[in-house]
C-alpha cells in the first residue's frame, strides 16, 4: 500500500463543472485589468472593431485583446507567440479573456494598431493607478489617526509612539511609490 498523495485521474469526469472564478483570487491583478478595460470607451479612443460589421467573419472584441496586451505588458511577456501559449494554458488569462485564445497573428496585428492609440490608454491607466495610490495613502493616514494612544501620563511616551507610527507610514509610502515608479 502506497502512502503517497495521489492526484485525481485525468479521465475522471466530475460532478460539478469547474468555475474559473474559483481559481482566480479576489486580490489578483487580472481583476484590476478587467475592471480598468471594461470602464474604457474603446470606440472613443479610436479602436477599430468595437462595433462589429454586418458581413464577414466575426472578430475578437478589442477589449479582450487589450486585456491580453496589458497582461503581457505587466508580466513582461513581449512575444505574441508566448501570449498565445499563455492564453491556452494560464488560468489567469483564461479568466481574463473568458477562455478565448486568439492566435499569434491576431495579437501581433492588434499590437500594431495599439501603438497608435497607446497614449490614449496610458493616460487613464496612470490616473487610475494614481487614484489607487491616493486611496492607499488615505487609508494609511486613517489607520494612524485612529490608532489608540498609550494611556500613560507621560507625554514623552506618547510622542515617541506617534513618531514611530509616522516613520513606519513614511517608509511604507516611500516603498510603494518607488516600486510603482520602477514598474512604469
Amino acid at each position: 500500500m502506497s502512502h503517497h498523495i495521489k492526484g485525481k485521474s485525468r479521465s475522471q469526469a466530475t460532478l460539478f463543472p469547474e468555475v474559473l472564478d474559483d481559481f482566480v483570487s479576489t486580490e489578483n491583478p487580472v481583476r484590476v485589468i478587467d475592471v480598468f478595460v471594461d470602464e474604457l470607451d474603446l470606440n472613443e479612443m479610436g479602436f477599430k472593431g468595437v462595433v462589429p460589421k454586418d458581413t464577414g467573419r466575426s472578430n475578437y472584441h478589442p477589449a479582450v485583446l487589450l486585456k491580453l496586451y496589458l497582461y503581457g505588458y505587466l508580466n513582461r511577456i513581449q512575444s505574441s507567440r508566448w501570449l498565445e501559449r499563455e492564453a491556452n494554458r494560464n488560468i489567469e488569462l483564461m479568466w481574463l479573456t473568458e477562455r478565448l485564445a486568439p492566435d499569434f497573428k491576431t495579437i501581433a496585428d492588434f499590437r500594431k494598431i495599439t501603438v497608435k492609440v497607446s497614449s490614449k490608454v496610458a493616460e487613464p491607466l496612470s490616473v487610475y493607478v494614481a487614484s489607487l495610490i491616493c486611496l492607499v495613502m488615505q487609508l494609511l493616514l486613517l489607520m494612524v489617526a485612529n490608532s489608540k494612544p498609550q494611556t500613560t501620563n507621560q507625554k514623552i511616551t506618547h510622542l515617541k509612539n506617534c513618531k514611530i507610527q509616522w516613520r513606519e507610514l513614511k517608509n511604507i509610502l516611500t516603498d510603494t511609490l518607488i516600486n510603482w515608479i520602477r514598474s512604469t
